[in-house]
């Protein structure tokens, strides 16, 4: 039995299109690639900032800053004193800098995540079209391989911090996105009938109501996008973002065994200081919620 041939465009049909798809995005960023690089000059200076404040500043100083950081947010001292004997063997092992320009760069992809994912989820929590809209861009942005991100923002930023901060930004801002949404749809529509019957409008509901009962979700939003942040580091390194990932990409291409597992044990122990954090601001959160609202 012969099999049918599976109708496809001929090799120079598809070398056209792409040709012509790829030379439209030449063109463009070639017209408007400064233009865009500018707007993101205040982002890339506020990164510069907290860099070289992380690491222009006393020692001390900043390992006292995390561990009030992480006790305001855990309560527990059993995560303090495990942030500060991290932070201090990273200190020993000369991954000082690298790692405080990784917490810079995870700091500053969380928080332009926070900004855009919120307001997303926010959309999404209050219409079903636009969730049946976002879902499918959210599911290519998490199924997409990590390096295909690069390759457009590189073309239209070149190389440096800021086309290494959009693509662990596009790459991390999912979860924000899906949890906010989440955790505003799960909001008990008793509460909600209960705010409508003391006339409460629609911002009063999100702000007073929705948006304070689901924070413990949005929380575990915050804690996958810090999560995912850093597992990109080492794919960012390779345009040029410094820090601990740049170390880990020095290390392979160079065979160093030592470098290597130290500076990924060093993104590690980051990645467990910030989880185990916002997992237990996140659980306070959620206790206070049902002692108030139970």
């Amino acid at each position: 039995m012969d099999w049918i041939e599976f109708p496809s465009l001929s090799r120079g049909d598809l070398l056209a299109i792409k040709k012509t798809v790829d030379g439209s995005f030449k063109d463009f960023t070639r017209a408007y690639g400064d233009i865009i690089d500018k707007m993101f000059d205040p982002l890339q200076d506020f990164l510069v900032f907290l860099e070289h404040l992380l690491i222009n500043s006393p020692w001390p100083i900043v390992l006292a800053v995390f561990a009030g950081i992480v006790f305001m947010m855990s309560r527990k001292i059993s995560i303090t004193v495990g942030t500060v004997v991290a932070l201090v063997l990273i200190g020993v092992f000369g991954l000082w800098e690298d790692t405080m320009r990784t917490v810079a760069m995870v700091t500053v992809c969380t928080m332009l995540a926070i900004a855009f994912g919120i307001p997303l989820g926010i959309l999404m929590a209050r219409s079903d079209r636009v969730q049946r809209l976002i879902n499918p861009i959210l599911d290519l942005m998490q199924t997409m391989p990590s390096f295909v991100y690069l390759i457009p923002v590189v073309m239209i930023f070149g190389i440096g911090k800021v086309p290494g901060l959009i693509a662990v930004v596009i790459y991390a801002i999912p979860p924000m996105i899906r949890l906010t949404n989440l955790g505003i749809r799960l909001v008990d529509p008793d509460v909600l009938e209960a705010a409508d019957a003391f006339g409460s409008n629609a911002r009063q509901k999100l702000v007073n109501v929705q948006l304070p009962l689901a924070l413990p979700t949005i929380m575990a939003g915050i804690n996958q996008t810090i999560m995912m942040s850093l597992s990109m580091v080492v794919v960012a390194s390779m345009i040029g973002v410094k820090g601990l990932g740049q170390e880990v990409l020095n290390a392979i291409n160079n065979q160093y065994l030592t470098a290597g597992v130290l500076s990924g044990l060093a993104i590690v122990s980051i990645a467990i200081i910030f989880d185990r954090a916002t997992q237990a601001y996140g659980k306070r959160l959620q206790k206070h919620s049902e002692v108030v609202h139970g």
